[in-house]
């Protein structure tokens, strides 16, 4: 996660048809992508997918030289959601331990994360924070959140940390909706959306009920594709990746068409990193395939000359922060609060912060 002043979104862009956007038409993005450090690098580093289990593993570690590990010989990094879940739940006393102590010490360095965002001027009257991305989607991360609530609150902060209320792989395209205009939007049933994660990249058809007046509030993905470029054995490149996202769109574009599912021509596209007003990615795309942060890479250009017309209509392509996106998902249960946030705790810690824009 550099100072708090390096995180604030482009200001003159105009209300969401620009890369971005920091006035959307449900809410102003007061910060996203805060970069916060100390002595030892970036503080967002210890509230990672990739910290966690770094916990387990140095527990095992420690407990192998005095006795047997409870785990077995299984690695760390084999150990999924599932199985996590499994061993917390069923397995045997010392097992659970183990997944027990690493949700304590992680649910610790989440809760001092936090603490130190609510020290910046952006976020000091942060209500609520919803907390996405993958390690939500399971029991081991429910408990995180719940005990680093707890240990927020006893720090003195009167705020809720709550899961977000969608699956985390549906999130991140759900919100993908409110990048668009909703004149874009009228007389559509659903939109393509992308969200580019650091080992996967997903995309989907969000449908929207009410066609002449969409309702965002009840969005759902209706399709989508996965691609775990992690996982991918060729090593795919920045082009290679492209080639496969515009493949994945076409796909979504045929799945549509054979659904009689009348497709708005916009493209949202949820991406890592601080993304500049005309569409390339400042910095933060370190953990994509390739180099991301050229200012001659143009991702939204790139897919809107491969697939130049969605059902006749110009196609308009509105990228912006994948934690932004993964929250705006959130808008249908945050109308109670003026000022809310998104974690989202993946290959990364994403953050952002919102305020609620009145909606007529």
């Amino acid at each position: 996660m550099g100072d708090s002043s390096s995180a604030s979104p482009r200001s003159d862009a105009a209300v969401a048809v620009v890369h971005a956007a920091v006035e959307l038409v449900a809410v102003t993005v007061d910060s996203y992508n805060v970069e916060l450090r100390d002595a030892e690098g970036f503080i967002g580093d210890r509230a990672s997918r990739r910290a966690f289990r770094a916990i387990v593993d140095e527990t095992r570690e420690r407990l192998r030289d005095v006795a047997r590990d409870p785990l077995g010989d299984t690695p760390t990094e084999a150990l999924n959601k599932k199985k996590l879940d499994k061993l917390l739940t069923e397995g045997e006393p010392e097992a659970a331990g183990v997944i027990q102590g690493a949700i304590e010490e992680f649910s610790s360095e989440l809760a001092t994360v936090i603490t130190r965002l609510l020290k910046l001027k952006e976020w000091r009257r942060t209500q609520r924070i919803v907390v996405g991305g993958g390690l939500r989607a399971s029991r081991v991360g429910e408990l995180v959140i719940g005990r680093a609530s707890v240990l927020v609150k006893q720090a003195g902060h009167h705020l809720d940390l709550v899961p977000i209320h969608n699956h985390p792989d549906e999130a991140g395209l759900m919100g993908a909706v409110h990048l668009a205009p909703a004149w874009m939007l009228a007389g559509h049933d659903g939109v393509l959306a992308l969200d580019i994660g650091g080992s996967n990249i997903r995309a989907g058809v969000v449908g929207m009920p009410g066609k002449k007046k969409p309702n965002l509030d009840k969005c759902a993905v209706e399709e989508m594709q996965l691609w775990r470029y992690a996982d991918d054995a060729t090593k795919p490149t920045r082009d290679d990746a492209v080639t496969r996202i515009c493949d994945m769109v076409n796909g979504l574009k045929r799945w549509a068409k054979r659904h009689d599912c009348q497709l708005a021509p916009f493209i949202g596209v949820a991406c890592p990193g601080v993304i500049a007003a005309d569409g390339h990615i400042e910095r933060g795309g370190q953990n994509l395939p390739g180099n991301w942060e050229s200012s001659r890479f143009n991702l939204p250009q790139r897919i809107r000359d491969a697939i130049p017309r969605i059902n006749d209509h110009d196609t308009v392509v509105v990228m912006h922060n994948d934690a932004v996106v993964q929250g705006l998902s959130e808008l249908p249960f945050v109308a109670d609060v003026a000022e809310w946030a998104v974690l989202t705790i993946g290959t990364g810690l994403g953050n952002a912060k919102f305020t609620n824009r009145r909606r007529d």
